[in-house]
C-alpha cells in the first residue's frame, strides 16, 4: 500500500514550491557549477581486530551503517537531500550500484560528466555531507536494472559468455573498468575522498555458472588501475552462494546475512576478513501484475546489528525510479519485467520522502548512540497535484515507421543494432486457410492481419500462438513486438535477445522474406502529428501550464500500456495491469509556464478518446486484476 499523503494547504505549497526552486538551482549548482578543490585529509578503511575480522577506520572499530541509493535513479537536483536524508536516519555510510549501461550506452563512448551519470558529483556531495561511500562498481550490479548494468550491445554477439573470463566479455569489462577508475582514484578515502571499500561485481555466487578465477581478475584489474581496495563480496548467506566467490583478503558480505549461523558460515568459508549484512532488505522489488509494494519489519534485524555492533548495509534505503528504458526483468523460470518505479518500500518513499518505517529505523538507531546526536530530518521535496491534462490524438506509431531493414529471417533487436523499444516485424501470406502461427516473442506483441489485430502475445502468459483466419488473397502480416528489459539476473541474461527469437511457423511451415521496422524510442522520439490510423498504436499530446514547478505524479489510469514523455523526458512504462498506475514526473523535469506530455499507447486504437491526466501529490497503486493480457481482444 503507499504511504498516505495528506492534502497541503496553499500557503504552505507555494513554500514548498520554493523549497522545490532553491533545491532545484542548488543542485543544478552542484552538477554544473565549478568546484574548488578541497583538501581534505586521508583516511583508511583497514581490517583488524581478532582474526583480524573487524572494520577499523583510522585504527578504531567501525560500525558500517549503510543504505543503498543509486544516482542513476535520483534526479541529480535531489542527491544532497537523499544523502543528508540517510545521515539524519543515523547511518554514516552510502551504498551504491554503477551501472556500466548508463555510462557507456554506445559501446566506446563514455560518459561520467553529464546528468545523473556525474558519478564525481554525487561522490563529492557524499564527502561534504560526511558520508562514506561503499561503491558497488560491476562490471555487473543486478539491481532489477536492465540486463544487471550491463550494455546491450553484448548481446550482439550470439554466443558470448557475460560474467566470465571470455575474452570478448573481459575485453570490454577492463575498458569500462579502466574509465570508472578514473573517477574511483581521486575518491578513495586514502586521497581524501568518501570511497571506504569496493565491491567486486555482485552476487557472483548465485550465477549458474562459476569461471575460476573470474573474481580474482576483477580484482587484479583494480589494483592494476591503481585501486587498492580494500574490497567486499555480496552473496547469499550459503555454501553455494559463497564458495566459488569469496577471496582471501576481501570481506563478506551477506545478502541478507540477519542471523549468527550465517556469519558463522561466512567466516568458515573465509577465515580472516571482516563479514557484514550487504543488503537488509525493507521491502522488496516489484514486477507488472503484481500486488503493491509491502515494507518489512526491521525491527529485530536492527537489534540484531546494533546490540552486536555488526556492520550493515538497508537494500533500499532509497529506491528512486527506473527512469526511461533502464527496468530490467526476471525469469524464475517465468519472464516477470519489472515496474517503472523501484519504491522498494524503503524508508524513503520514490519520492524521497520519509515514511513511517523511516521514523521508527531513526528512533530505533538513535537509541543505540546515546552520545551521538543525530541530525534535524531534512525539508522534504514539496509535490503538487496538477489538474486533470487534457490531451488529444496527435499521430500514430504506424506513422512513424522508418525504412526497413530486409532479412530472410526475424532478426533479433540487438543484430539490428537496437535496445528496446518496439520492432515491427512484416511479412507477406499467400492466400489460403488460416491455421495456427506459433511465435517466440520477447517480450510482448500484437499480431496484425491486413490491418486488424488479430491477437496478442505477452511472454508472461502460456502458449505463444494465435490462430489466423483464411484469406482469399495474399496478405500482410505484422508482428508489433515491445521490448519491456532485459533479464537482470541468473544465467538466463545471456540468452534474452529481444524481438522475435525464432523462426515464424504458419501451419508448421516457417515464414520467410521479412522487414523490420525499428522503433527504439528513447529521450529524443518526438512523432510527428499524422491522420488517424485505425490500428492500435495511438500518440496523444497535451501541453499544461505550471505558475512553478514542483514533483508529481501522473496517472496513467484511462491508458492501457505504453510510454510517457514530459518536455522530451521519458518518465518510463506504464501498464494498467498494475500495481503502479502513475508515473513519478520530478521538477527539474518540468518548467514555469506550458509544458508539453506525450503518451504512446500501444493497446489504444486509431478511435480511442485522449483520456486527461491528473497529476496527483502521491503515487497511485492497485491491486491487479487476475485476469490475463493475453485475453484482450
Amino acid at each position: 500500500m503507499p504511504y498516505p499523503t495528506h492534502s497541503v494547504p496553499s500557503h504552505a505549497r507555494r513554500l514548498g514550491v520554493l523549497l522545490a526552486l532553491a533545491l532545484i538551482a542548488g543542485g543544478l549548482v552542484h552538477a554544473f557549477g565549478p568546484h574548488p578543490a578541497i583538501a581534505a585529509p586521508a583516511h583508511a578503511l583497514t581490517f583488524g581486530g581478532p582474526d583480524n575480522g573487524q572494520f577499523l577506520l583510522d585504527g578504531q572499530p567501525f560500525q558500517i551503517r549503510a543504505g543503498e541509493m543509486h544516482p542513476s535513479r535520483i534526479p541529480p537536483a535531489y542527491w544532497r537531500q537523499r544523502i543528508a536524508m540517510a545521515k539524519a536516519m543515523g547511518l554514516n555510510t552510502i551504498s551504491m550500484y554503477v551501472f556500466w549501461n548508463r555510462h557507456e550506452e554506445t559501446e566506446g563512448r563514455f560518459d561520467f560528466a553529464t546528468g545523473d551519470r556525474n558519478l564525481g558529483e554525487f561522490l563529492r556531495l557524499a564527502r561534504e555531507e560526511g558520508m562514506w561511500v561503499i561503491l558497488r562498481g560491476g562490471p555487473y550490479g543486478c539491481g532489477e536494472w536492465d540486463l544487471g548494468g550491463l550494455p546491450w550491445w553484448l548481446l550482439k554477439t550470439p554466443d558470448i559468455q557475460l560474467r566470465s573470463l571470455d575474452p570478448r566479455f573481459t575485453g570490454p569489462a577492463a575498458r569500462y573498468l579502466h574509465e570508472l577508475a578514473q573517477v574511483v582514484r581521486p575518491n578513495l578515502a586514502a586521497n581524501g575522498g568518501p570511497i571506504v571499500m569496493i565491491q567486486l561485481e555482485n552476487e557472483y555466487g548465485s550465477y549458474n555458472r562459476h569461471v575460476p578465477g573470474y573474481p580474482a581478475w576483477l580484482r587484479d584489474r583494480w589494483i592494476a588501475e591503481g585501486v587498492p581496495g580494500p574490497f567486499c563480496t555480496s552473496d547469499g548467506a550459503s555454501v553455494i552462494g559463497l564458495k566459488d566467490s569469496t577471496l582471501p583478503g576481501v570481506a563478506v558480505g551477506l545478502d541478507p546475512g540477519m542471523r549468527e549461523a550465517d556469519w558463522t558460515l561466512a567466516r568458515q568459508m573465509n577465515p580472516g576478513v571482516p563479514v557484514y549484512g550487504a543488503e537488509i532488505y525493507p521491502g522488496w522489488l516489484r514486477h507488472w501484475g503484481e500486488a503493491p509494494w509491502k515494507p518489512t519489519d526491521l525491527t529485530a534485524a536492527l537489534k540484531f546489528f546494533m546490540e552486536t555492533g555488526k556492520s550493515f548495509s538497508l537494500y533500499m534505503f532509497h529506491g528512486g525510479t527506473n527512469f526511461g528504458l533502464t527496468a530490467g526483468a526476471n525469469a524464475q523460470p517465468d519472464f516477470k519485467p519489472d515496474v517503472t518505479s523501484y519504491d522498494y518500500a524503503g524508508p524513503l518513499d520514490e519520492q524521497g520522502r520519509p515514511t513511517p518505517a523511516y521514523h521508527a529505523l531513526r528512533a530505533q538507531i538513535a537509541s543505540y548512540l546515546p552520545r551521538e546526536k543525530l541530525p534535524e530530518i531534512p525539508a522534504v521535496v514539496p509535490a503538487q497535484a496538477v489538474a486533470p491534462i487534457v490531451l488529444e490524438r496527435w499521430s500514430s506509431l504506424w506513422a512513424q515507421l522508418p525504412a526497413p531493414v530486409a532479412a530472410p529471417q526475424p532478426l533479433g533487436f540487438e543484430a539490428m543494432g537496437q535496445n528496446q523499444g518496439i520492432v515491427l516485424y512484416r511479412t507477406r501470406l499467400p492466400a489460403g486457410p488460416g491455421g495456427k502461427l506459433a511465435l517466440t516473442v520477447r517480450d510482448f506483441a500484437q499480431v496484425f492481419l491486413d490491418g486488424k489485430r488479430i491477437g496478442v502475445i505477452d511472454r508472461r502468459e502460456g502458449p505463444q500462438e494465435v490462430t489466423l483466419p483464411a484469406t482469399a488473397q495474399p496478405a500482410t502480416l505484422d508482428v508489433l513486438v515491445e521490448a519491456m528489459g532485459h533479464v537482470n539476473f541468473l544465467l538466463g541474461m545471456e540468452s534474452d535477445r529481444k524481438g522475435l527469437a525464432a523462426p515464424v511457423q504458419l501451419r508448421g511451415k516457417i515464414l520467410s522474406g521479412w522487414q523490420m521496422f525499428r522503433l527504439p524510442l528513447g529521450e529524443d522520439w518526438a512523432p510527428a502529428p499524422t491522420a488517424a490510423d485505425p490500428r492500435q498504436g495511438v500518440v496523444f499530446r497535451g501541453t499544461f501550464p505550471l505558475d512553478a514547478p514542483a514533483d508529481t505524479f501522473l496517472d496513467l489510469g484511462g491508458y492501457g500500456k505504453g510510454y510517457v514523455w514530459v518536455n522530451g523526458h521519458l518518465l518510463g512504462r506504464y501498464w494498467s495491469i498494475g500495481p503502479q498506475q502513475s508515473l513519478y514526473c520530478p521538477a527539474p523535469w518540468l518548467k514555469p509556464g506550458t509544458n508539453t506530455i506525450v503518451v504512446l499507447d500501444l493497446l489504444d486504437a486509431g478511435e480511442a478518446k485522449a483520456a486527461p491526466i491528473p497529476g496527483r501529490e502521491s503515487p497511485r497503486y492497485t491491486t491487479p486484476a487476475p485476469k490475463p493480457a493475453a485475453s484482450v481482444p
